[in-house]
């Protein structure tokens, strides 16, 4: 197909197999890619906001599964679908769907303890789902509205800000992201936490 792609830090490569599971034949470069999944990912924005949201429905393998595909559903075929190959960031992938019920299950406990604070629960949500790595990629972008949609429709609070970026650009802001990504792959997450909430 020729799509060639370059990758920022932090990111994942495809597949050649993944690759071809382009819908959009149009798309030769990484800039175009990106246009196409922005607009995509604006969709499933819209459909979050009018969804009316419940959190039993959220906190399943099945609301994950279609988030993903709402986001990139127009521009990759395998959108909503885990991943079938090893990467290399993220659990081996037969190991996803047992991963995701225990993150989904620690979840809902944390919530109905109040263990952490709303924001470090979204927080913590979305640092464990994007180590996961459930899907060939978006991980990231789907991590971060996970975590906003919990902030939203389960805590009824303002969605995090994550620095008006949406992380494609390798930028100052991109690097602060990894780094505090890092931090809490350590155990520490109150800088993704203060990244996610700037």
């Amino acid at each position: 197909m020729g799509l060639e792609f370059n990758y920022k830090d932090g990111q994942t490569p495809l597949e050649e197999e993944e690759k071809e599971g382009l819908k959009i034949k149009t798309i030769t470069t990484q800039g175009e890619l990106d246009e196409f999944e922005q607009l995509n990912i604006e969709k499933a924005v819209e459909w979050t906001i009018h969804a009316n949201l419940k959190r039993e429905k959220i906190l399943t393998e099945k609301f994950v599964k279609n988030l993903h595909k709402r986001m990139y559903g127009d521009v990759w075929k395998w959108a909503g679908e885990f991943r079938r190959t090893e990467k290399n960031i993220g659990i081996p992938w037969i190991q996803i769907a047992v991963e995701l019920k225990n993150l989904l299950e620690d979840t809902k406990y944390w919530i109905e303890n109040k263990t952490y604070s709303p924001e470090e629960i979204a927080i913590r949500f979305k640092h464990r789902i994007v180590s996961i790595h459930c899907f060939p990629n978006g991980n990231g972008r789907h991590s971060r509205m996970m975590a906003d949609i919990i902030m939203e429709s389960i805590f009824k609070k303002e969605i995090f800000t994550w620095h008006q970026s949406n992380m494609v650009r390798a930028d100052e802001i991109r690097k602060e992201y990894i780094n505090s990504l890092k931090q809490a792959d350590n155990g520490n997450i109150n800088p993704l936490i203060e990244f996610a909430k700037n």
